[in-house]
């Protein structure tokens, strides 16, 4: 395989490209990578996307997973014009109701000699291969079974052994361009004759994927640098596929690069940050999400990290994805998700947190929710949270009975000497004008100048007192929302709590 550089022609017009997930588990971050490539591509160049349903393999599929998927696209926003509840001219879209189809094609195949049923033991491939690794050649199929005897096959079956479907590969190096990553050759040597169908009858991946795609027309295949080595086989079946009238054409293929994770190695679906239910359950908003998700491999522009899915469909190029391999920072995935929370009308923004403003997220009773306080201290809260579930935290003080028992932060601000503070500063709140937050952090700060503290130090006391942790919102903001009767009352708590303890 040898790469290099390519100048990107114009896409085929009408552009229709295809995203065609496995009902296996959760949804995971690279999944939806590629979901949103193959989006933006066809909103981009006002095409067709294809939602395609892979469910062939009964033993790893489940409804649940099925069910899962659709709803990831529907909260995404990834609206697709083809497929599972919206119908289309090549329905069905589970292929495992298209099983017949794939018959009928293995046959043609077979008929028309571009297949031949294989009938080797896994032993026997195993004990050849190891003989073609020690000998230093090629350890794929060897081929065995392309021109199988009248009496050798009459053997076979007697012997009782039921053959696989194999697709026979042309003896000649296959090049073609890649979106991404240029021009590619394969020498045949490298690209082995392999499996279209199990001997049970079942079609493989590498026979109902290409078939999918000729019937439904597809003319672009974005999809992940993993699936890059199955590509000649792919043209090699393309090109069989149109001499039988099965195909009008070979689509073009871009592979996108792998999403990598911890210590550099490729983003696993069973480590628990490539999740997409962990990201709806942290409160990450589907545009933030898809934001950061879009920079793995592409930008907008060298400045520019904060963008709308509208911005990006006008700007999307595969030519322009790049082919090195993508870190997810989970840091900066939480920063852009900020950026975009701030964006939001304070409105929307406040009726995009209320699943975490309510069991089971929320720790107080709902009857001691109080919207009006939430209404106030919202715009506070908008411009500190990252993701929405940090909400919580933030203004649990507002509506339990009492402050958030956190001892660290107990211990970190009642330094020696905050009982003189509090008190002072209790005196000065109880005189300052409640309607004003400048009023309560000019009371604070006499506090502060009676002990010989700045302000930072002098209000960290009062913060825990009022809201039992040593970070949170705006302070003085939280106090006249929090109002001066519940304040007050919990600053008298605090004292009486350091008084204990020194006694």
């Amino acid at each position: 395989m040898s790469p290099a550089s390519h100048e990107q022609e114009a896409p085929r017009t009408p552009v229709r490209v295809r995203f065609c997930p496995s009902p296996t588990g959760n949804p995971h971050v690279g999944l939806v990578r590629t979901a949103l490539f193959n989006w933006a591509f066809a909103r981009h160049h006002q095409g067709t996307l294809v939602f395609r349903i892979e469910d062939t393999d009964a033993a790893r599929d489940s409804e649940e997973s099925y069910r899962q998927l659709l709803d990831a696209m529907r909260w995404l926003g990834l609206d697709w014009d083809e497929g599972p509840e919206v119908g289309g001219p090549h329905a069905p879209y589970r292929q495992s109701q298209r099983m017949d189809i794939y018959r009928d094609v293995a046959q043609k195949l077979l008929d028309a000699g571009y297949a031949y049923h294989c009938y080797c033991s896994q032993e026997e491939l195993e004990s050849r291969r190891e003989a073609a690794r020690a000998a230093g050649r090629p350890s794929g199929y060897d081929g065995h079974c392309r021109d199988l005897s009248a009496e050798q096959i009459a053997e076979y079956k007697a012997q009782g052994r039921a053959p696989i479907v194999r697709f026979r590969m042309p003896d000649e190096t296959i090049t073609f361009t890649d979106l991404v990553r240029g021009e590619l050759t394969f020498s045949p040597e490298n690209v082995p004759d392999y499996g279209i169908v199990r001997a049970n009858g079942a079609p493989l991946y590498t026979l109902v994927n290409p078939v999918d795609d000729a019937l439904m027309e597809i003319t672009h295949v974005l999809r992940g640098e993993d699936l890059l080595s199955s590509t000649p086989r792919q043209i090699a079946l393309y090109k069989a596929l149109m001499d039988l009238g099965i195909a009008k054409g070979i689509p073009e293929f871009g592979h996108l690069p792998y999403v990598m994770g911890e210590g550099n190695k490729k983003l696993s679906k069973r480590e628990p940050q490539s999740s997409l239910n962990l990201y709806r359950e942290r409160g990450f908003l589907p545009e933030g999400l898809l934001n950061y998700l879009s920079l793995l491999g592409w930008s907008l522009a060298p400045d520019r990290d904060i963008f709308s899915l509208e911005e990006m469909v006008a700007a999307f190029d595969v030519k322009d994805v790049n082919p090195n391999p993508a870190r997810f920072d989970l840091k900066k995935c939480e920063s852009i998700n900020g950026d975009h929370i701030r964006l939001l009308d304070v409105k929307e923004f406040t009726e995009r947190c209320r699943p975490w403003l309510q069991p089971p997220f929320a720790p107080w009773a709902p009857e001691d929710f109080d919207e009006a306080k939430w209404q106030a201290i919202a715009p506070h809260a908008q411009t500190r949270v990252k993701v929405l579930s940090e909400i919580t935290d933030n203004v649990d003080f507002l509506f339990l009975p009492e402050p958030v028992e956190d001892e660290a932060s107990w211990n970190k601000a009642m330094k020696e000497g905050s009982d003189a503070l509090l008190r002072t500063a209790r005196e000065k709140l109880e005189a300052a004008d409640w309607t004003s937050a400048e009023s309560l952090k000019e009371a604070v700060q006499a506090a502060g100048e009676v002990h010989g503290l700045k302000l930072g130090k002098a209000q960290a006391p009062v913060r825990v007192a009022v809201t039992g942790r040593t970070v949170g919102l705006p302070l003085f903001e939280s106090l006249q929302v929090l109002g001066k009767e519940k304040a007050l009352a919990r600053i008298d708590a605090a004292l009486a709590k350091l008084t204990a303890r020194t006694a």
